[in-house]
This record gives structure tokens, C-alpha cells and sequence, in this order.
């Protein structure tokens, strides 16, 4: 079942569209913005005009190249803020607490050890803000926006409802917004995802892409006219929980599960028709968005070893086209945990960048 709202969605206004291609070259130009957007000259000279007042552009007089009697080409860069962007990212046991610069540059981060089920909802958000207080401490530059990833559902105002995390219409977004007195974003983990391939300009052309995270929970998201759409996979049994209980190792890891297995052959074929299931439900997943590219990461895939050529044959076994499908994975857990958390830390300031108002 496809949510009705996602924090995110490929550059759509001008503004937002010209600091997307300026952010991903070192120097640019207003007609080479012209011709990668397709919008007009003055469209693209007011967006650029926009961004220069707000602080976002900088024009490079020095490296300007002279037309003979036309006006010189001055090219444009991402300028310097000083405003910082926080990204949390919330996980079962642990969460991830970053600062970044406009450039997606981490500035600071922490792991804060946090058994989010084991803990009320008032003290994990007491500890969240704790963590970032520290991140800030001494820091001497203001922060923008705050981001938040989780698991489960999340409505536009930032409540949440995740099962695996004990939470059930937690409003963390007015929590934090009240505490930091900035815009706060809160997002699914798997529209983060795609979030990040957007912010990166991994995500090229209109055609669909879909993610899917698989681990403690698990859930789907695709981009549908040119936004992040969330789907709900209800498929408790493919969660490492799931998993778990179907071989009757409640309270061990799937890298427990994973070490077992190759002395007993029943986990491994558990393992192996997990993987074979994900890669069945993804299938048809993309084959109903009509996507035929998909971006995975969790657990599932990162902790078994051979998972990950399961799930790839299974995907393309299942698909009409398979052998044309792009399959990508996140390889690490930091390295997910880290996208995901940028992703959302940007959102607003990408997405809406004159909308933003810069301390």
C-alpha cells in the first residue's frame, strides 16, 4: 500500500533545480544551466538571482571568460554556509547523529547506543536531543534544519508508528522542532534512500526507481511523478525477527543465524528462501511501479553473504525484463546509515531551498 506523502522528490522548481545542478559541479554556468534544465534564460537568471540573494550561490569573477562583445561568462559555485544541517538516523539499538554542510560534508557525528523498544518514548527523544546538544557544543556556527530517519509509517507532520520500535504515533518532528526552534524533517528510512540517490544526481531521467530495506522491519518506497512515494510491505516473516522466530532463535542476530548455518544445513535453507522471498516481493513490486531500477540495503542483505545473488537472481527470474533490470546495494551499514541521515538532513533546504530561511 503506497503512502500518500514522502519528504522526498527530484528538483522541481527552478530555485531548486539550479542549486541541484550547482551543488554537483565544482564550477557552472548560467547557460550550462540552461541547457541540463531545459528551462529559459531568464527563468534561469531570476532562480540564479534568488540563490545569490539567499547565500547559497557564489559567482566566480575570477575565472569569467570574455565573449568578445557580449557579456562574459562568469561561472557559478556552491558557496560556503555557515548554517549546519542535522541528520538523525534511529536504528533498533543504536542511532546515528550528524551535522553536515550544504555540500553533504560531514562535519560531526556520533553513535548513540539506544534500545529504542527498552525505552520510553519522552527519554528517547531526551536522549536524541542530548546527542545533538553535544554535536553542537562549540561548534560556533547555527544550525538550519533538523532530519530524522526512521522505520514504520510517518505522516506529514512527523508522527511515527513503528512496530519493531515500540512506537506507536510518536510526534518526535513537533518535539525536536520545539526544542531546536529550526524546520524539522522526518522520513521513512527507505524514501531516504532514494532521497540520497536523488541528492547525488544518481537518479537520471523521469523513470521510476524503487529501494527497498530489508531488516529488523521492512518497507518499499518508488518515485512516482517525480516524488518519493513509501509502500508498506506487510511481510513480517521476511524481518530479521521473522526470520529468527521461523528457526526458533529468538534473541540471537541474524549474524548468529548466519554462523549456525553452516553447520546446520535448515537455518542455511531458511536463509536462503528468506533472500528468495525478498527477491520475489521486489519483483513484483517493480514490475507493478514499472520500475527497472532497484537500490536494496538492511541487514538481509549486508549480514549474509549469499543473500545478495539469491535475491539478484530471484529478481531477475521473476521480472518480464529482467535482464535489464539495474540492481544496485548499499554495502554497509554506516554507509546506509550515513546517506540516509544527509538525505533528510538536505531535504528541506534542496527540495525548497527559498523557502529556507538561513540563520
Amino acid at each position: 500500500m503506497k503512502s500518500s506523502w514522502s519528504a522526498f522528490s527530484r528538483p522541481q522548481n527552478p530555485a531548486a533545480k539550479c542549486l541541484h545542478l550547482v551543488r554537483l559541479n565544482s564550477v557552472t554556468s548560467r547557460s550550462e544551466l540552461v541547457a541540463a534544465t531545459g528551462l529559459s534564460q531568464p527563468t534561469v537568471t531570476r532562480a540564479i538571482a534568488a540563490l545569490m540573494s539567499a547565500g547559497f550561490v557564489n559567482e566566480r569573477m575570477d575565472l569569467s571568460k570574455s565573449q568578445g562583445r557580449g557579456r562574459p561568462i562568469i561561472p557559478l559555485e556552491l558557496a560556503e554556509l555557515e548554517p549546519v544541517f542535522a541528520g538523525i538516523s534511529v536504528g533498533t539499538t543504536a542511532t546515528y547523529i550528524a551535522l553536515f554542510d550544504i555540500k553533504g560534508r560531514t562535519i560531526r557525528d556520533a553513535d548513540v547506543d539506544l534500545p529504542v523498544a527498552n525505552l520510553s518514548q519522552d527519554d528517547f527523544i531526551q536522549h536524541i536531543m542530548a546527542g545533538l546538544n553535544r554535536l553542537m557544543a562549540d561548534l560556533d556556527r547555527p544550525l538550519a534544519t533538523v532530519g530524522v530517519t526512521t522505520s514504520g509509517a510517518v505522516s506529514p507532520d512527523g508522527v511515527v508508528s513503528a512496530p519493531n520500535l515500540g512506537w506507536h504515533d510518536v510526534n518526535i518532528g513537533a518535539q525536536l522542532s520545539e526544542q531546536f526552534a529550526v524546520p524539522v524533517t522526518v522520513s521513512s528510512a527507505v524514501a531516504a534512500i532514494i532521497g540520497s540517490e536523488i541528492q547525488s544526481g544518481e537518479i537520471i531521467g523521469d523513470a521510476p526507481i524503487m529501494a527497498i530495506f530489508a531488516d529488523d522491519s521492512i518497507g518499499a518506497a518508488v518515485t512516482e511523478d517525480k516524488r518519493v512515494v513509501p509502500i508498506a510491505v506487510d511481510r513480517e516473516d521476511l524481518t530479521t525477527h521473522g526470520l529468527l522466530a521461523s528457526i526458533g532463535k529468538h534473541g540471537q542476530s541474524l549474524n548468529d543465524a548466519v554462523s549456525l548455518s553452516h553447520t546446520q544445513p535448515p537455518i542455511r535453507t531458511a536463509l536462503d528462501r528468506r533472500a528468495a522471498n525478498l527477491g520475489t516481493v521486489a519483483a513484483r513490486l517493480m514490475a507493478a511501479n514499472g520500475a527497472s531500477t532497484l537500490v536494496v540495503a538492511g541487514s538481509a542483505f549486508i549480514d549474509d553473504s549469499k543473500a545478495p545473488a539469491i535475491f539478484a537472481r530471484t529478481v531477475r527470474q521473476t521480472l518480464p525484463n529482467g535482464a535489464d533490470a539495474r540492481l544496485r546495494m548499499i554495502p554497509t551499514h554506516r554507509e546506509m546509515v550515513r546517506d540516509i541521515a544527509r538525505a533528510v538532513a538536505l531535504d528541506l533546504v534542496l527540495r525548497e531551498p527559498l523557502a529556507v530561511q538561513l540563520p
